[in-house]
């Protein structure tokens, strides 16, 4: 931990319940962090991805845990916002492993956490993300865990059963601790706001082609018909195009359907 890092927690905390959607760009390594910073953004997520092809490793945990930790602590160490990282699966063969992993990022000086269910059973994953709140609490932060669901992005189902099977999933995880789940590859609007069955996180969805801008959602009533499970999505104003997360948050409609630090 830093001696930041409890100011931006719930710094970061707040952000999810703001009245509009939180744009996170992704960095890669300190440049990109602080490039993202000076475009404005509020918090910085780390891309497990990028961290790993920067290294020269593949992505889906090719970087070890100690290459991955060092690359955190710098990108912590180089910004004033709040940062959250990718840990992809944990980084762990146990939910024990998965509690030393989270322990290491704390101490690296992130806020956050994103961990996925990939092909892992959903029990599993739940039970990793018990172990990450539970590294939480032990360190005495309010780490915000994003579990991230790949059932729309890998068609885990049948298509006809994606949004039931995410909103299932997505209620074991915040029964287990997480704070909010994140589904890549969700971009029809029909679906992002359906009044599907409440799920009581804020959805994290990923900007690609063809996703909806981040305002697209609130400015259909989104928010109104299903307060817990809704997306926005964009680019920060001024920074590189590529990839990033946006957040959606379940405050009363905003007076504006745009993020700060997206194109209107």
């Amino acid at each position: 931990m830093t001696s930041n890092s409890t100011a931006n927690a719930a710094d970061f905390r707040a952000l999810h319940h703001q009245t509009r959607p939180l744009a996170l760009p992704n960095a890669w390594d300190v440049g990109s962090a602080i490039i993202a910073e000076h475009c404005g953004a509020s918090a910085i997520a780390t891309t497990s991805a990028g961290i790993a092809w920067s290294r020269g490793r593949s992505d889906g945990e090719g970087l070890d845990r100690d290459g991955l930790i060092d690359a955190i602590r710098a990108i912590a160490a180089a910004v004033s916002v709040p940062v959250t990282a990718d840990i992809e699966g944990g980084h762990a063969r146990d939910g024990a492993g998965v509690y030393d992993t989270v322990a290491a990022v704390i101490d690296a000086g992130a806020v956050g956490i994103n961990i996925e269910d990939g092909d892992r059973d959903p029990v599993e994953t739940a039970a990793r993300i018990a172990q990450a709140r539970k590294a939480a609490d032990a360190a005495g932060i309010g780490l915000f865990v994003n579990a991230r669901t790949d059932v729309f992005l890998r068609g885990l189902v049948p298509e006809d059963g994606l949004l039931a099977e995410t909103v299932a999933r997505a209620e074991r995880y915040a029964d287990a601790g997480a704070d909010g789940v994140f589904v890549p590859g969700l971009a029809d609007m029909g679906l992002i706001t359906e009044p599907a069955p409440a799920v009581p996180l804020p959805l994290n969805i990923m900007v690609a082609d063809g996703s909806p801008t981040i305002a697209e959602p609130w400015r259909r009533g989104g928010r109104a018909r299903q307060p817990g499970l809704l997306g926005g999505s964009g680019r920060v104003r001024g920074c590189p195009s590529g990839r990033h997360r946006a957040w959606s948050s379940r405050a009363p409609t905003p007076q504006s359907g745009t993020a700060p630090t997206t194109p209107g």
